[in-house]
């Protein structure tokens, strides 16, 4: 198995990834001021993909063509979530696509009511099926960036169709199997005694009430997604998040690179990150900020992502 702090391949050192580097990146991450995230960068088309479980809206950005980067978003977010990294990765010669994921913002009307058959709840097989979908759409394989929940949606997909991988990344990915929430800072010893339905409340609760303190364009954006976005599709994802599954040994075999990134202040410590790293063979890097280093630090996760494709 290959550390998270090794270089086995003769690739960049990990340290020099992440806000260790002092760069223009992270110069431009520091100066981010209030973003209009409903505002799309020149060039990004709006669109939708006809996945098995309905329509999923998207953005993209780039030639269509080019090696594939996805960006998958996580419970209650979206595809704008990643619009600062767009740009960025579309001038190094990558066609990006990201999507709200099934029940979320503008895909709120895809649901397992629509598959064959119908089903009562969204599942993992839902998710799963809807990125694999995404990755069939067109020949060869593609960059999956995984945030959040689908960080483990990113994880099952892999281990069902490895060769439709070029990397992985996996952002604020939950770093336990199981009951994830357990190792959540101050939340987890409680997290077993609250069920899908109060935990999706508590957690949309806690974002309206901006317990994380984010920016006023930030807040209000946030708060007009969830407008559209099912409850049903966030109590479901709670309870998938509640039995977690663990394909650490199946990553850990796998040659393909692989990327942990996550905030300083995550929900989880960063020793659980750092051991999970580790447990699959992945670089890591830590960027300033919390659970969003997408939103946060969008320049410094571009540079290392395409650092890391590079090596590919």
């Amino acid at each position: 198995m290959v550390s998270a702090d090794s270089n086995a391949q003769g690739e960049q050192e990990p340290e020099r990834f992440g806000s260790a580097l002092v760069d223009e990146a992270a110069r431009r991450d520091a100066a981010l001021g209030d973003v209009d995230w409903a505002s799309l960068p020149e060039g990004a088309v709006r669109g939708a993909f006809e996945a098995p479980s309905g329509r999923l809206a998207t953005i993209s950005m780039g030639t269509p063509g080019n090696p594939r980067v996805l960006l998958i978003p996580g419970a209650t977010g979206s595809k704008e979530d990643f619009v600062l990294m767009l740009p960025g990765l579309a001038a190094a010669g990558y066609f990006v696509l990201s999507c709200d994921i099934a029940g979320q913002f503008e895909s709120a009307a895809a649901g397992p009511e629509n598959l064959v058959p119908p089903r009562a709840h969204y599942d993992y097989d839902l998710f799963t099926n809807d990125l694999i979908a995404m990755l069939d759409a067109e020949a060869g394989p593609a960059h999956v960036v995984g945030y959040s929940f689908a960080a483990i949606v990113a994880q099952l997909a892999f281990t069902r169709r490895p060769e439709k991988f070029r990397s992985l990344t996996l952002i604020s990915c939950p770093p336990e199997p199981g009951q994830s929430f357990r190792g959540v800072q101050r939340v987890g010893r409680v997290s077993r005694w609250v069920n899908p339905r109060i935990g999706a409340a508590l957690m949309i609760w806690g974002i309206r009430i901006n317990v994380a303190h984010v920016a006023p364009n930030r807040l209000r954006f946030v708060r007009y997604r969830f407008r559209f976005t099912r409850r049903s599709s966030v109590s479901d994802i709670i309870g998938l998040m509640q039995h977690a599954p663990d394909l650490r040994a199946a990553l850990a075999a796998a040659s393909l690179p692989k990327f942990v990134t996550v905030g300083e202040h995550d929900l989880w410590p960063l020793a659980l990150h750092r051991r999970f790293a580790q447990s699959i063979g992945a670089r890591i890097a830590v960027y300033r900020g919390g659970h969003s280093p997408s939103e946060t630090s969008p320049y410094q996760m571009s540079r290392d992502l395409i650092a890391l494709y590079g090596s590919v």
